[in-house]
């Protein structure tokens, strides 16, 4: 019996105090016009990073993203397992030579014009699983005696005396990080993973300024001594503060494809990027801003039809409530919106929909209220996984 449930979309309001949670090249904050006014914005890539380490951090599996993969195994290989550094810097130059993935040698920081033989970057980033390094660790192990005998990596020209095959292979190998957010990789055949989640770049729902904050940093010595005037350091830097939507939505059809008929792993999967998507916050400036809340609101709604975003019900952007505040407005605002497109679409594509949050009144337009982002997540996963029967449609 094929899945009836087609996507899993989340809606997050989320306020925000005074922080930068994503800064551009110049660090400053990364802003929008939406709806004819400025709005505070965080990309996408940012928010999505932060969710992958909450991510991995549930299901116990990482996955790393690298140019420098033949110099983890080199590092594997000299601290963990006592090779010669010069055999492990060998080995490691000939893992990231070994594939079709091709490769340039680091540069020598003493000396631009030169290059660090058996230093070596690849191309493009490959994105395996952790575990993935000890694999290709295990590769150079086994033709230890080979790597012993071989020349150098010196030349982007130069060939491996490793398997090509074995360790693309290994480039290949996927994990749950992998199978829920996909991979990029066509230098390497069959290696592209079409990725089950799709992020939003989040948003205030309302106008921000960007306010500009002037610091300096006391000299303890000068302050003690107290011999000269002023300050040892300053500067200023960047922040808003505000009321964002964070919206993302997860394809279960190609979930499902992705990890093959194993319906556990698909709710395990699932539950703990809901879960991820919820709790995580960019990391940015956290040491002197602090700004670790949580969501106001999630709504979650299955859809055998197409994922659905909100974003379009703060192109008006929300104004305070009389008292202050745009955390209520907004909340009303989602609501109201969601009962008005779901009107206009029909709900025949809903198998669910419910919400949780810190609200008093209930939302009609969320469907279902529950107590706990937990039990609204379990509910969800409930009626998207129940037709599941080990097909995919």
């Amino acid at each position: 019996m094929a899945m009836a449930a087609r996507f899993i979309d989340i809606h997050l309001v989320q306020s925000v105090p005074f922080a930068n949670l994503n800064r551009d090249d110049t660090n400053s904050v990364k802003t929008l016009q939406y709806g004819n006014v400025l709005r505070t914005r965080v990309s996408s890539q940012s928010w999505k990073r932060a969710v992958r380490g909450e991510f991995e951090n549930r299901i116990g599996q990482a996955a790393l993203r690298t140019r420098r993969i033949g110099e983890r195994v080199t590092r594997l290989l000299d601290e963990s397992r006592g090779w010669p550094l010069p055999l492990a810097e060998k080995a490691g130059a000939h893992v990231a030579a070994a594939s079709s993935i091709k490769f340039e040698l680091a540069k020598d920081p003493k000396d631009l014009k030169q290059t660090v033989p058996n230093k070596v970057l690849t191309n493009a980033m490959v994105y395996v699983p952790e575990s993935a390094v000890t694999e290709l660790a295990d590769l150079a192990a086994e033709f230890r005696d080979a790597l012993e005998a071989a020349k150098d990596i010196k030349k982007p020209v130069d060939k491996s005396v490793l398997p090509a095959d074995r360790v693309e292979d290994v480039l290949r190998s996927r994990n749950g990080v992998i199978n829920l957010f996909g991979r990029m990789l066509a230098e390497v055949d069959r290696a592209g993973v079409d990725g089950a989640v799709q992020v939003a770049h989040a948003l205030t729902t309302h106008e921000t300024d960007v306010e500009l904050d002037y610091f300096s940093a006391v000299d303890d010595v000068t302050a003690t001594w107290n011999d000269q005037t002023g300050s040892g350091h300053m500067g200023h830097a960047e922040f808003s503060a505000g009321t964002f939507y964070r919206y993302a939505t997860i394809d279960l059809r190609d979930l499902a494809r992705n990890i093959g008929d194993n319906p556990a792993e698909l709710r395990e999967l699932t539950a703990a990027f809901l879960s991820a998507f919820i709790l995580s916050l960019p990391q940015a400036k956290k040491n002197s801003t602090a700004p670790h809340t949580i969501p106001d609101l999630a709504h979650i709604s299955v859809r055998t039809d197409r994922p659905l975003s909100y974003a379009a019900a703060f192109e008006n952007p929300v104004t305070a409530a009389g008292q202050g505040g745009y955390a209520g407005p907004s909340r009303t605002t989602l609501s109201e919106y969601a009962e008005a497109a779901n009107r206009l679409l029909g709900t025949q594509g809903i198998l669910a929909s419910g919400w949780a949050g810190l609200d008093a009144k209930d939302l009609d337009g969320l469907g279902v209220r529950h107590t706990s982002f937990d039990a609204l997540i379990d509910a969800a996963l409930d009626s998207a996984l129940a037709a599941h029967a080990g097909g995919v449609a």
